[in-house]
């Protein structure tokens, strides 16, 4: 990384910029993604873009990583001007990308899928060596020999982070790197890319997280509606002040109505689970309730039994072996329903992946609301009414400011913001005595993740019983009543929020809870949770 700076150095001594876009324009057939865009990136800047799903943020990063081609504009190199017409020629350049949406193969393993993305020649053996000490490095440790699919969603993140990483960028682009990391993983990342920053690599990040921004960026460009709205220093601004920026007003703070939690809506007893994947984790004697009216938050780092539980919670996945009351949904033994008999009880689910498993990528709005919604009127004697589907698609498209091309418009056209909004508003809409979320704001920009927290705040306040499972720790602190952690397979002991922090969290997130051990931590609860 040393001889980065020197290679943006022109002959007469002047230091040129790393990347230099001027009047970036694109055109898609419902929207003008990017509307003439300058952007100027320096070397070992770290250099943030922030605005809105929708806002052009993504579309601009695939540009400048030759995935897109603008439709007007120029992009100069180091001064030189260029057109960067694959990903390969990006790459060639010094340019590296880490995309919000995973691009791995499920049956490869994580080292076939890192080789796929290397244009030098390789073999698996020294290249799995190599990925082994790249990743240790970095704090991001993963197997090459481990399948993804067999991958948690944390795990896959930290995949396609070394891939990129592997490449020696000249210019790293990461959009949304730290949305399943957990709090150390993400100060470990900032070490590591401060270090490259240091050396000359410039980094443009993407994020929604604006504690981020200001703890990592010296730079911010503001995007709204595809043009840039404003270029700041986000160390001189506050929260509420890029916020505006961003989405053109000011945010309202979460109101909570007032609730007394009632009966138990879902009970989980003594739930142990072996894992089907030889590198899953298995649940020992897991047991939590929730109330009616009250949001239980599960922390954890990903890959240590969330996906297992959710799979339990949703009925994806049954065991004989498993009591019939280890789960039980108002009241009634349910672990050996089906997942649609669970869904009769009053039993709804928002899976952490929006794109595969929350909603079918190339089905429709009101093909996607008839998966789960279909007892709401949408089938008549075996017969779908498709006025119903798209009746009940606009209701969620309109109550829940879907911003969409109607309901027709296909999941995939969706900004990962509104495909979010779209998807709870569905579970919602529906009415359900428990709601099981997992990673509801997962790479969703502020005024999303505000609307979509303050949605079920209410719906709590209604008195159904929300149960959360996120890795982001500021959102459990946020919005939940009591907080548990996921570690080993193992629950933690449970936490009123207001008498705990997050350093007590963190240390349940490491497992140390065992035998009471951090019992004995003495806490300051007037501590900050973030």
């Amino acid at each position: 990384m040393g001889d980065a700076i020197s290679s943006s150095i022109q002959p007469g001594g002047a230091l040129t910029s790393r990347l230099a876009l001027h009047g970036i324009s694109k055109q898609y057939p419902a929207v003008k993604a990017n509307d003439d865009v300058t952007l100027i990136v320096e070397p070992g800047e770290i250099h943030a873009v922030l605005g809105e799903n929708g806002a052009g943020k993504s579309t601009l990063m695939k540009i400048i990583y030759g995935a897109v081609r603008p439709d007007e504009g120029e992009i100069r190199w180091e001064g030189e001007l260029v057109e960067i017409g694959s990903p390969a020629a990006a790459r060639k350049l010094g340019i590296g990308m880490v995309f919000q949406h995973f691009s791995l193969f499920e049956t490869l393993t994580v080292g076939e899928n890192i080789a796929l993305a290397l244009d030098d020649k390789f073999d698996l053996k020294t290249l799995g060596k190599r990925i082994r000490e790249v990743s240790a490095d970095y704090g991001l440790d993963v197997d090459p020999q481990r399948h993804v699919h067999s991958l948690a969603v944390g795990e896959r993140q930290r995949v396609e982070i070394v891939r990129c990483l592997l490449q020696n960028p000249r210019l790293l682009i990461m959009d949304e790197p730290t949305s399943v990391l957990t709090p150390q993983a993400v100060k470990k990342l900032f070490t590591v890319l401060r270090r490259l920053a240091s050396e000359g690599c410039s980094i443009l990040y993407i994020s929604h997280k604006l504690d981020e921004i200001q703890a990592l960026c010296q730079t911010a460009t503001v995007m709204r509606g595809g043009r840039v709205t404003g270029r700041v220093d986000p160390r001189k601004e506050t929260h509420a002040s890029l916020a505006q920026l961003m989405v053109g007003h000011s945010l309202p703070d979460y109101t909570r109505r007032e609730h007394t939690p009632g009966d138990v809506k879902l009970a989980v007893k003594n739930l142990s689970v072996a894992s089907a994947d030889p590198f899953g984790t298995s649940l020992q004697n897991v047991s939590f309730s929730v109330h009616a009216g009250e949001i239980f938050g599960i922390a954890g780092v990903s890959g240590n039994g969330q996906a297992e539980l959710l799979a339990a919670l949703s009925g994806e996945i049954r065991d004989k072996h498993i009591p019939a009351d280890a789960i039980s949904i108002v009241g009634q033994p349910a672990a050996r329903y089906s997942a649609g008999g669970r869904r009769a009880l009053g039993f709804a689910f928002v899976p952490e992946e929006r794109l595969g498993r929350g909603a079918v990528p190339a089905m429709s709005l009101a093909e996607n609301a008839l998966l789960t919604g279909h007892r709401e009127h949408m089938v008549r004697g075996g017969w779908i009414s498709t006025k119903a589907m798209r009746a009940f698609a606009d209701r969620c498209i309109s109550a829940f400011d879907v911003r969409c091309g109607g309901n027709g418009a296909l999941a995939q056209s969706l900004s990962g913001g509104n495909l979010q909004k779209f998807i709870v508003g569905r579970e919602i809409l529906q009415e359900p005595k428990v709601l099981v979320v997992a990673q509801p704001t997962w790479g969703v920009d502020v005024g999303a993740a505000g609307f979509i927290r303050q949605q079920l705040l209410d719906l709590a306040a209604r008195g159904v019983a929300i149960l959360v499972i996120s890795e982001e720790l500021e959102e459990l602190f946020d919005i939940c009543d009591r907080l548990a952690v996921l570690a080993r397979g193992k629950l933690s002991p449970v936490r009123e929020t207001g008498l705990t922090n997050a350093e007590e969290i963190g240390l349940f997130m490491a497992g140390l809870f065992d035998g009471n051990r951090a019992d004995t931590v003495a806490l300051d609860t007037t501590a900050p949770t973030q």
